[in-house]
């Protein structure tokens, strides 16, 4: 389980000036107050916008980022007093540029097991098995370099999946898939929830509707910073009086703005 509570980050930016003086700084909120609880065994999609804040909490979540404020825990593991203890419980794919290209698929996936401390011939059987969930026997021993978008994915997933973590976080996963990549990611998705696929957390960012609504078991919607909605797509649907999960993310999320709802 992943539960984040009162969650905020601002960070300092530079205004414009001239080129003969520093211009002065000014606070920027990135994430002003996020609250989201995720349970085991389910999906939970963080929606929202560009600009939203999205992967600036899920950076904070990785513990690549320390908050201003609020609390992160995993499994009951606070991210920021235990981050190594909280990590190890978790498998992220921020995106899927960060592979060895002189590596192999398989050496990419069995390097990782072994920083996450698991023995060579373990890591070795774990990336045979991650091979038949995601399909990959076809680029197992190929380089990295020259993986299509798809193949980076998938490679990428499996290093994220290495060490079976009961909580998988990933940030707009989907960006550069063809439709039969997204076909076959939403289906692992909806393995490793199940009780077949160890009912694993999974917490899913983006800002695709029709991907949340497929997809998520329960929405959380930022705007500008702030968790503004949360529920189950049915439910999300009954609170705005909506018949299409868009027009109902467009009226939570821009409430100023609701008679874009009425757009095609």
């Amino acid at each position: 389980m992943i539960r984040i509570e009162g969650l905020h980050k601002q960070f300092k930016a530079r205004g414009a000036g001239s080129l003969l003086r520093r211009a002065p700084q000014r606070l920027v909120r990135a994430v002003e107050q996020l609250d989201l609880q995720a349970p085991d065994g389910r999906i939970t999609g963080l929606l929202g916008p560009n600009g939203a804040g999205k992967t600036t909490s899920l950076r904070m979540l990785a513990g690549l980022i320390a908050p201003d404020g609020g609390r992160i825990e995993v499994d009951g593991v606070d991210v920021l007093r235990q981050p190594r203890e909280a990590l190890a419980r978790m498998g992220i794919l921020g995106d899927a540029h960060g592979l060895y290209p002189r590596l192999t698929a398989r050496e990419n996936i069995v390097y990782f097991a072994r920083l996450q401390g698991m023995a060579r011939e373990a890591a070795e059987q774990r990336a045979a098995e991650l091979a038949g969930l995601l399909d990959m026997h076809r680029i197992l021993d190929r380089r990295a370099e020259g993986f299509s978008q798809g193949e980076r994915m998938k490679t990428a997933l499996a290093r994220a999946l290495v060490h079976d973590p009961a909580n998988i976080v990933l940030d707009e996963p989907t960006n550069g898939l063809d439709v039969v990549a997204t076909r076959a990611l939403r289906e692992v998705l909806r393995h490793l929830r199940s009780p077949e696929g160890g009912g694993k957390c999974i917490v899913f960012s983006s800002h695709i509707m029709q991907e949340v609504e497929q997809l998520c078991d329960e929405v959380v919607v930022m705007s500008h910073g702030r968790s503004v909605a949360t529920g189950s797509v049915p439910q999300l649907l009954t609170q705005t009086g909506c018949d299409r999960f868009e027009d109902a993310f467009v009226a939570l999320a821009f409430p100023s703005n609701g008679d874009r709802s009425a757009a095609p």
